[in-house]
This record gives structure tokens, sequence and C-alpha cells, in this order.
């Protein structure tokens, strides 16, 4: 008995040495900490990655880099914004096209100020000049940037990493200046008096980009009313007209009758000077339970009455415009002021209807003041604390103890009508996340009235993906004031002016302009704090150089940013301008992509860009945003190299941190953590092990000596190349539309559906059993050599690691030495064979049938394997029997053969029912009957046939077999 049974073994393993198994290099598992790096050094050797883009022949293609900010690590935002490009920029080198990608760095501004203050002791800030910071700040920024390249680099990100634009490189900022230059020539840049967003925690100027608005912020909400001096002739006769009759007396009056305002911000009252209304508006004068006439907004009688908890009855109403020239006292400070007519902006959807009104705190404030001759007054210093005009508020800090007292003294004054937190969106300085104020300084300014109808004439030309970044952007534009590009900083481009001293003139213009930047293109902007004005004029104002002094101000980093087009892209003559695309995150509308909108179309009346792309954050996987407090920061070195953990934080490598990229959705916020790290590692090794089963199995096929012609090719293999040409062609549609999670699903679909669970899973039989240069199998190997090539190109912009691991792993030479020297696919006419997709489709859908009744006898244990069966077939439908006929009559006899197709041993259309049947099926298609194969099994193919063991030199096998044995 054991002799017999060593024999069988021996049998067995001997045929299993006359089966053509898999063979491959390319492994099962990536190994991807070792195996990217070492891809990327033969990109690097052999001027794969982006020499490649430069030195391709086709036309020119810019995606202009938005520059990260040079400070602290990488993030998800960055892997989802820098392989975004990356996939783009390699879709087009396989184009052809020339691709020159300069990466870029924002260098200046208050983050690596501080960074560089918080790493210095007491006694070193005092030895601190403002060019020992400068020093410190650049290689502080130059420190990070090399961080960050490293991080690019490792993700399979192709640039010119030794030519990076830098906002601190001189070349940059000299460019920057002639820019401020070109728009100050054009009067698009002013100085002047007018509220802004300060940060007193920064004592800085903030651009409209440089603010956030935080869920939470909590106001002291306050009703107070000023007591009213004076009235107009007409408002007087128009009251007597309505039977209230007003005392002449101006103590009495001011006791009777009152302004009503509502305000959040009560430390802006002791600089009121006005108060504002619209004219347009019906006011009411209303009788409360104490006696006082309350002047508010007829439309919010009822709401105030109910806030205030005093009944309020009207006892007459007259139009807005009658209020001008009402003249009050300011309850809290020795102040008379009038009443002016506002604008549109006074409404009734808050408040009183009337408007407290300080010049120097608000932007419609302002406004209202200069068109009425008021003075803009701002008594609050840089550290948001009030000064001697505030009177006895002096020495108070607005966002700290001022409203307290200013409440306490509105109450002791019995101006207060009301008091109560009010929960409101308020701006708060994104670096320092404390809140900030509107406070008048004279700042420098980008007028963008002077250019607004420009600007939003440009964007319609624009194309923007998703469309509604068209809305965005112009409602934006439409919007904003002006543009405050001055800052009070040192480490930054300076705004490059000379004040008079002891006068009021700036001097400014053409020669100092181009002087400054000759200057800074040689030395850096630096100079501008080493040397002094006597060298920095020009020539012919060296006498006047005691008369001068240097402005301090620095530009604002979105001005800094917003000047790139200038310096890279206009003017690299490798690179379009405008840039074919700009693509960032979706709050680069008020950021990146405005300030360049705005400086591009002031200087050249265009915007610098012909598309924008934008895309959403990177979130947790329950959608929440990523921070350190709720421990939820996913880190996308830790899902390249993995953790000190590697069950719980396992390698994944750079591929599949960019198949992520390429799977969501970025139009929109998109999750990521464990979860989907593991799914998306799933999907990976599929197309992996698709790609190893494909190389494994042309092991020993040479296309040059072994291709079939593919018309000489059976239905199955032309449909695969049919179907391999709809995917490309799909996948290059979604590419070329930025739809990159559909080219995910189509590459998904093709590997598991197409590949591996029908083609491939058919194709075992005649890759194995067959000998090795028998005409069915050379028929299924040229397919299947055709298939990686491309299959390795088209995922070669996603997952390019992969891509060329397959490339250099196939068993056959190949002319390009790497997959991205292949160009795109371009799918020749013999390939395209429309006519086989309909019956195709039908016996698909016929395989799924047989396989679900087929899976249902092996779950009741009825069947083993697929091979145990033999089939009956009755087809029902007009589609399936055309089917049919089509693969009889067109079909390979050796290949095109349903039995192999449904991976069964017999199989029978029509004639007469079976007797013993497992399992009869039937549905508006066909009729399904499954028996138990006839026949014995064959030991090397697992077939069941009628002549297994007739041959007395071979017993255990079918007449296949022996005949390919014999051929071996």
């Amino acid at each position: 008995m054991t002799e017999k049974k060593d024999q069988g073994k021996n049998a067995q393993n001997s045929y299993k040495e006359t089966l053509n198994l898999l063979q491959t290099g390319f492994g099962m598992r990536a190994n991807a900490i070792m195996r990217e790096p070492e891809i990327q050094e033969f990109w690097k050797k052999n001027d794969i990655d982006f020499q490649l883009g430069i030195s391709n022949k086709g036309s020119t293609f810019t995606l202009h880099d938005g520059p990260p900010y040079a400070n602290g690590p990488l993030h998800m935002g960055h892997a989802l914004n820098k392989v975004l490009k990356d996939i783009i920029n390699k879709f087009h080198i396989l184009q052809g096209r020339k691709v020159h990608f300069i990466p870029g760095w924002d260098c200046h501004g208050l983050p690596i100020e501080l960074k560089v203050l918080q790493a210095l002791d007491p006694e070193q800030r005092k030895l601190l000049t403002p060019l020992r910071l400068r020093k410190k700040a650049a290689a502080f920024a130059l420190k990070q940037i090399e961080r960050q390249k490293k991080g690019f680099r490792r993700w399979g990100v192709w640039a010119d990493w030794e030519k990076p634009y830098l906002t601190l490189n001189k070349e940059y900022e000299a460019a920057q200046i002639e820019l401020f230059g070109a728009m100050a020539l054009k009067g698009h840049i002013y100085r002047g008096l007018k509220p802004v967003h300060w940060s007193p925690s920064s004592q800085t100027a903030l651009a409209e980009a440089e603010l956030e608005y935080p869920d939470g912020h909590i106001s002291p909400s306050v009703y107070v009313v000023f007591s009213v001096l004076e009235i107009p002739e007409d408002l007087r006769n128009e009251l007597l007209n309505q039977g209230f009759v007003l005392p002449s007396n101006c103590q009495e009056i001011a006791n009777k009758l009152k302004l009503a305002i509502w305000t959040t911000t009560p430390w802006t009252l002791p600089a009121n000077l006005a108060v504002s209304i619209n004219q347009n508006l019906d006011y009411v004068f209303a009788l409360d339970s104490e006696g006082r006439v309350l002047i508010i907004a007829a439309k919010l009688l009822e709401e105030i009455s109910e806030k205030i908890s005093s009944k309020l009855t009207s006892i007459a109403c007259v139009k807005g415009a009658l209020l001008e020239g009402i003249v009050y006292k300011n309850p809290i400070m020795e102040r008379t002021s009038p009443v002016l007519i506002g604008g549109e902006y006074i409404t009734t959807e808050s408040g009183t209807g009337l408007v407290h009104t300080a010049p120097g705190h608000g932007v419609d404030d302002f406004n209202t003041g200069q068109k009425n001759g008021l003075t803009v007054l701002c008594p609050v210093d840089e550290a948001g604390v009030l000064s001697s005009e505030a009177g006895q508020f002096a020495g108070l800090n607005v966002l700290k103890d001022a409203n307290q007292q200013i409440i306490e003294a509105l109450d002791k004054a019995k101006a207060l009508l009301k008091h109560e937190p009010y929960q409101h969106r308020y701006p708060y300085d994104w670096r320092t996340k404390k809140p900030t104020i509107f406070r008048a300084t004279e700042q420098w300014f980008a007028s963008v009235e002077g250019f607004r109808a420009d600007v939003l004439k440009s964007i319609q030309d624009v194309d923007w993906l998703p469309a509604s970044g068209r809305n965005r952007i112009e409602a934006m534009v439409r919007e904003r004031g002006d543009w405050c590009i001055s800052r009070q900083r040192t480490w930054g481009v300076p705004i490059p002016v000379f004040y008079e001293k002891g006068g009021d003139q700036v001097l400014l213009n053409s020669e100092t302009i181009a002087h400054l930047k000759d200057l800074i293109a040689k030395y850096g902007a630096d100079i501008w704090w080493e040397r002094d004005e006597s060298f920095l004029l020009p020539e012919s104002y060296a006498s006047e150089a005691k008369r001068w002094r240097k402005g301090l101000d620095t530009m604002d980093v979105w001005f800094d940013s917003g000047s790139s087009w200038t310096s890279v892209t206009q003017k690299n003559s490798g690179l379009n301008f405008p840039a074919d695309l700009y693509l960032e995150g979706s709050d680069q509308h008020r950021g990146w992509f405005q300030s360049s909108l705005l400086t591009s179309v002031a200087v050249h009346g265009e915007a610098p860009y012909q598309r924008v792309l934008t895309h959403g954050f990177a979130l947790d996987e329950k959608g929440r945003k990523m921070s350190k407090s709720l421990g939820n920061v996913v880190d996308p070195d830790l899902i390249i190299q993995g953790g000190t953990n590697q069950k719980k934080d396992p390698p994944y490598g750079a591929d599949v941190l960019r198949l992520w990229v390429s799977s969501v959705d970025y139009s929109v916020d998109v999750p990521i953590g464990a979860s989907i790290l593991r799914q998306l590692s799933d999907v990976y090794r599929k197309v992996r092990n698709t790609a190893r089963y494909l190389l494994g199995n042309v092991h020993d096929f040479d296309p040059v000596k072994d291709a079939i012609p593919i018309s000489e090719l059976p239905l199955i293999d032309r449909w695969m190349l049919q179907r391999t040409s709809e995917v490309i062609d799909e996948i290059s549609d979604a590419y070329k539309n930025y739809d990159f999670s559909r080219s995910f699903q189509i590459l998904q679909s093709f590997c598991v559906a197409d590949l591996s669970n029908f083609y491939l899973d058919i194709a075992k039989d005649r890759l194995y059993v067959s000998a090795p240069s028998d005409r069915r199998r050379r028929t299924c190997q040229t397919v299947l050599s055709l298939v990686i090539e491309n299959l390795a190109v088209i995922i070669s912009p996603v997952l390019c690691h992969m891509a060329e691991d397959i490339w250099q792993n196939l068993p056959y030479s190949v002319i390009e030495k790497s997959v991205f020297l292949r160009g795109w696919p371009v799918i020749p006419d013999s390939w395209r064979e429309p006519s086989c997709r309909q019956p195709m489709s039908e016996l698909r859908q016929l395989r799924g049938l047989v396989n679900r009744v087929l899976e249902d006898c092996r779950s009741k244990q009825q069947l083993g394997a697929a091979l145990d069966a033999a089939i009956r077939l009755e087809p029902k439908s007009q589609g399936l029997i055309d089917a049919i006929k089509w693969l009889s009559l067109q079909g390979d006899p050796e290949t095109d053969v349903l039995s192999d197709w449904f991976l069964v041993s017999q199989f029978q259309i029509g004639g007469e029912p079976w007797a013993e049947l497992i399992s009869s099926q039937s549905d508006e298609m066909t009729v399904i009957e499954i028996a138990r194969a006839r026949g014995v099994k064959c030991s090397r193919c697992w077939h069941f046939e009628l002549d297994t063991g007739t041959d007395e030199q071979y017993p255990d096998l079918c007449g296949r077999c022996i005949q390919i044995l014999k051929r071996i």
C-alpha cells in the first residue's frame, strides 16, 4: 500500500514538472521600503524623471506650483496636493509633452520669524538686530525646505528639485520689487490711513487671506442709547404733524429722546463719531416703559421690545432721510456727534437699524466718515490697548478688560438697555489663533477698484474645476475691499519707499524702483537693512540722502507668493505664460489664486492661468479635521515607512499613498485612516498580483519570435484586446478630465473583473497544461505580453514605482529602458473589434449564472471543484442564442470552447435532459442543468475525460495530456 502511494506521489511530482508554471522575479510583496528608493535611484541615474519631461519634443505643458510654506513637517494636505500634481505631470510626460515642473516655497512671514524668536533666550533677543533676525530666518526656512524636499522626493514626485523657486531668492525678490513698481506706476498702489484687520497678538496688519473664523466665538453684545440734543427743523415739523410734540430745551430733549444702537464691540464706543442710518428705511419713535422715546427701525419694533423686556409703543414714524442732522451726546465721552446717512449696508437683519459709527474701526464706518468729513479717530495702540484719546478707559486692553469696564460705565450713565453674550463669526489671526480687531493705521494698499472690472472679466476666461470655483472667486473679488499689502515685520521683502524726514512726501518712482530692483538682484533684500539711504537711493538722489529715510514695512506674504508668475512662468522660456494649470486647495480662492490673479491683471490685464483645479482637505476617517489635540493626525511618512509596531502601522510604501490620492473625489474634503489604507492596500495587492500573473506566464515568450498575428487570435483573445483598448480609452479620458477616481475604478475593475476573474481564470488551462510552444498557449501569451506592457504604462502616473518594477521584470527585451520612455499607449486599429462586445457580454453574463449554480452545489457539498461538473444548457433569450451561434461559427475550436470558459469537464447545448442531475435552474435567459462529469479525472489537467486510463504507459492521464507530453 505504501509503495503504491509513493508511486502516485512521484507521478504527480513528475506531472507538475511538465506544467508551465509561473516564473518571475516580480514578487508578490512589493518590499516598498527597499524597492521604491532603488527605483528612484534608477530614474535619477538614467535621467528618467525630471530630465525626461524637459527633453520631450511635444508642446509645452506648465503646471505652476503654488508654494507651500517652509515651516514644519509635511502632512496629508501636502500629499494630496503634490501627488495630484505629479500624476498630472507624469501623464503629460507620457504623452510626449515638454514638462518642466519647478517646485516652490513661500519663505517669508511671521511664523518663521516667531520660530526664530522662540528659539532664543531673553539675552539673545536683546542682541538680535533686524539683519541678524533675517539671517536666522533664512537659515531656518532653508532647513525646512530641505526637509520637505526629501519627503516630496520619497513620494515619487518628479520636479526640478535642484533649482526650485524660493521667495527668498534674490532673483525672485527683484522680480517682486519690479512688479510692485509696475503696479505703483499704474496707480494701483497707495498709502493711506484706513481701518485694517489688525492682530494685537502679532502687532501687524493682516490681509483677508490671513484670517480664519473658528466656531464658538462669543462677544459681549450691548443695546445702548445715545441722548439726542438737537433735531432738524424738518423732523420736528413732521413729528408735530403726527401729534408728537418735542420740548425746545436741549436738556429736556436729551432726557426724553434717545437713539438706540447695538454693537458687539463695546470697546469701540470711545471712538464713536456718528450714528448712521439708511435713508430709505422707516424709523419709529417708540415710547418705552420708563417714559423715554427710542428711535429704532420700524421693522424691529417688536423684536427689540422683546429683547430689552420693555413694552415699546410707536408714537410716530418717519423716513430715515429726515433723521439726518440730529445731534447726540456720547454717554461715556465728552463728545457730541451727528446722525448721518450711511448706505445699503444698514439693514434690519440685526441690531436697531441705527449703526454706531467709528471711522477708525470699520470699513463701512470709514467710508461713511470719509463722505461726511469725519476725522479718523483710533484710540487703540499696536498691542490693542486704549490710548489717552479714550479718556477714562486709557490703558485697558480691548480684547481683555475694556469691554467690561465700558459696559459698567454705560450702565452707570443709564445708557445700557441690554447686555448679553453673542455667538457669531469673528476673524482670528490664523497664525496666533487669537482674535483680531479693526484698527486704522497708515498702511500700503493695492487698490482693486481701478481694475476690478478687468479681474472679473478675466475670471470668465479661466476654466474652473469644479465650476463652482468660478462663482466663489467671482463673489470674493466683487465684494473685496482694497488689499492691505504692508506688514510691520522684519522678515520679508521691503516696501521700496522713502519717507521725507519731518515732512509728508513719499519717494517712489520708476528710477528708485529700477535702482532698488538692480541692488536686490545683485545682493538680495538684506541690502535694504544692511545699507543706508545714500546707497539705496539712485545716484541722482545721492545729494538728498539726508532728506529721506527708508521705510521698514515689509510686503504681505500673499504679495510674495502672488508674484510667482512674474519670476517663474513669465521669465522662464521653457514655461507657458499664462500657465496651463494652477492646482491648490479650495482655500486658495481667497489666497494664492486671488493674489496671483490680482497682480497679473493689474499689470498685464489677464489671469496668470488658463485653468484652475481645486481640491479639498484631508480629514480623518470620521470626517474630522486632523489635529494633535484629537490625536487623529495621519502622518504620510508613517504610511510609507510604517511605525515601530508594524502590525498596527504597516509600511505601505509611497504607491499606496499615491493610490489613495487617485481613489478619492478630491473636489471635496477626503478622509484617510487605518481602515481606508487597508482597503487600498488590498486593491494595490490585486493589481500587483494581476501583474505578477501576467509576467509569470510570459517567462518563456519572446514577442519577436513567438507572437501570433492579431488577426489570427481566437475570439476570446481578440475580445481581451478590444476590452484593453476600451480601458485605455476610458483611463485616458479620465486623466484628461482630471477625474482620477474614475481611472482608479476603471483600473480596479479591469484587473479584478476582466482579467483575474474572467480572462486569466479561463486561460489557466491553456497556459499551464499546453505544451510550451502550442499555438493555444502562444496566442494567450501574445495577449498577456501586450496587456502587461500597456497595463504598466497606464498605471504609471499613479503607481509609478510598481509600473517601473513591472517594466524591469519583463522577461524579454524591449526598446525602452523605462516604462516612462514607452509613451502613452496608442491603440492599433487591429485591437478594436467592437462587434465582439455584445456577444461577449451575453456569454460573460451566462458564465456568472453558471458560476453561481456551481457555487451553490459546492456549498451543499454536492461538488468539489468546477471540473467535477458537467453542464447542459438550453438557451432561451435571443441575445444568448445569437452569442452561442457567433462563438460556434467564428470561434477557435481549440480555445473558444464553452466548457473551458466555464471551467467544467463537459458541456452540452440542448439535447435530451439528463437523468441524474445535481441541480437544475431556469430563468428568462437559460436553463442550466448540473450533473457529475463522466469519465475519470486526469492526474495532470484534472479534467474528467472518458479516455483517461486507456493508455498503459500513462494509466492516469487523459488523451490530450498524453499527446502534450509527447510534444514536450
